[in-house]
């Protein structure tokens, strides 16, 4: 990847990211922002986040697509694979090749390779030495993770760690605690509003997803506000708002 040739597209996701932490989202809203910001910077198939629990293991709060989903229920079922490593060490684990390194995370390449991933990327989510989580991100080539990508990926991960770690003037800990529940919390709720649009409007779950991330967008609402009133207040969003 040239990252030359990629200055105006960093600009607008650099400026749209900064827009997100300084309006205050929610932790979920900035996560999903993150996740969808790597993909589109690093040409990624998919981006996946992961958030620790009060137990210590990781689960997923972002779902971009049914790949992600998938690979991401996966870790958490069985607590393995890069993005795991990543939180557990906290360091960034580059896989280049994931047939060169299927023995250290057996369940996980499997049902990736299944996904037709081939190379992953995983970054730790810390905040004062302190590891909230980490990302994972997924191509479907096997390729060479350049160290510039690594600093950009990182860079805006390091931005959603630190408006984590200050979204509220209340007891640091405290907080985070609660912040990292809610998006936990929102995960369920969004993964619900994408099957009701998706089993409505005859649509695959990841075009349903488009649909609802354009219209939260286009009417500056969050993924959350947006997927509990689809849920719960019977909103649809109009069918030509199909995202990309």
């Amino acid at each position: 990847m040239d990252l030359s040739l990629n200055d105006q597209l960093l600009t607008k996701v650099l400026s749209e990211f900064a827009h997100t932490l300084a309006n205050r989202y929610e932790v979920s809203e900035v996560l999903y922002r993150l996740a969808e910001h790597i993909a589109d910077l690093l040409g990624a198939v998919g981006t996946g986040v992961a958030l620790t629990d009060t137990e210590g293991k990781l689960r997923p709060v972002t779902g971009l697509n049914e790949l992600t989903t998938r690979l991401e229920a996966t870790q958490e079922q069985f607590q393995e694979g890069p993005c795991v490593d990543a939180f557990t060490h906290g360091k960034v684990v580059r896989v280049p090749d994931l047939s060169m390194e299927a023995a250290s995370w057996p369940r996980w390449s499997l049902e990736a390779r299944q996904q037709n991933v081939e190379a992953v990327l995983g970054l730790p989510i810390r905040v004062r030495e302190e590891s909230l989580g980490a990302v994972n991100i997924y191509s479907s080539k096997p390729r060479e993770w350049h160290d510039a990508e690594v600093s950009l990926a990182q860079v805006l991960t390091d931005m959603a760690a630190s408006y984590v770690a200050n979204a509220s003037d209340l007891a640091h800990s405290r907080r985070t605690s609660e912040q990292l529940r809610e998006a936990l919390e929102s995960r369920i709720v969004i993964e619900q509003a994408k099957g009701v649009l998706a089993n409505e409007l005859g649509r695959t779950v990841d075009e349903a997803f488009a649909i609802l991330r354009q219209h939260a967008r286009s009417n500056g609402a969050s993924l959350r506000e947006l997927a509990h009133a689809v849920v719960h207040l019977g909103l649809r969003p109009p069918r030509q708002n199909g995202g990309r």
